[in-house]
């Protein structure tokens, strides 16, 4: 039996960068989008995000997993199969200063900025009945750092990351 980790979170919150890690430490990291376009899994294009839209669906019958222990990333791998999903979050002010570095569009980081700071993510993770859904702050970690806090999940210091535990609704206010 494998074990599948979802690491997931809005976009720009170091999915990317905390898996680099992890793979370079000789875990198995599964890149979804990839997978996706190789198994023929994009069922379109949204030209208005500038991005491809995946069938999430035909993507989990075709889903194989190369390790015992592999973890899956993607903004949507919470949607997959998985044990547990660790949902990387960034402060709003944050995520919005990386997005608009990446040259995005003004609505795209707004809509993503928005998702951030109201739990899009974590929400989805639970109503998907994830077993084990964790949320990791990445705001102020390195890429080392956040890899070291999945890891840790995984050996059970959970204690303050639970769902529901990063709150951004001060952030938030302050834009009102």
């Amino acid at each position: 039996m494998s074990v599948l980790v979802a690491v997931t979170g809005t976009p720009g919150t170091g999915k990317t960068s905390a898996c680099e890690v992890l793979a370079a430490r000789g875990y198995a990291v599964v890149d979804l989008d990839e997978v996706a376009r190789r198994e023929g899994c994009i069922a379109g294009r949204d030209e208005a995000r500038g991005s491809d839209e995946v069938d999430v669906d035909a993507l989990r019958t075709r889903l194989r997993v190369p390790a015992k222990l592999a973890f899956l990333r993607a903004h949507y791998s919470h949607r997959m199969p998985v044990n547990l999903a660790v949902v990387l979050r960034c402060r709003p002010s944050v995520l919005r200063v990386r997005l608009e570095g990446r040259g995005w569009a003004r609505e795209k980081v707004r809509e993503n900025v928005e998702a951030e700071a109201i739990d899009v993510i974590t929400q989805e993770a639970v109503e998907e009945g994830i077993p084990f859904v964790f949320e990791l702050d990445t705001t102020d970690l390195t890429p080392a750092e956040a890899a070291d806090g999945i890891l840790g999940i995984l050996q059970g210091r959970t204690t303050g990351r639970e769902p529901g535990s990063v709150d951004w609704s001060e952030e938030v206010l302050s834009w009102y």
